[in-house]
């Protein structure tokens, strides 16, 4: 009597295909994660450095109106400035505004 062979049908290679597109499935979401992180991290740094040098502008602002508060404790200074700013003058005076001229022509 002839022995029968009975073969076991190729699921090795059915699980090995099903795992190696599991894993690329896998593997892509995880790099598509991390990839969407990186950018999210350096677009605030890029937000960071903008506002780094806002803030830089801010203070330099900052100490010149300091510097313009400390100046207007001067009456002298008040009277000065009130004269140019607004064209205000004491009894007597004429304010005449000459045009500024520029050097550089």
């Amino acid at each position: 009597m002839a022995k029968k062979v009975i073969r076991k049908p190729k699921t090795f290679a059915f699980r090995f295909l099903f795992f190696g597109v599991f894993s690329i499935v896998i593997i892509a979401t995880i790099l598509g994660s991390l990839s969407r992180v990186w950018i999210s991290i350096l677009d605030k740094y890029r937000e960071k450095d903008k506002l780094e040098e806002k803030l830089t502008l801010l203070q330099e602002e900052g100490d010149s109106l300091s510097i313009d508060v400390e100046k207007l404790q001067d009456p002298e200074y008040q009277a000065r400035w009130l004269k140019e700013k607004f064209f205000y003058s004491s009894d007597g005076e004429y304010i005449i505004r000459l045009p500024h001229v520029d050097s550089e022509k």
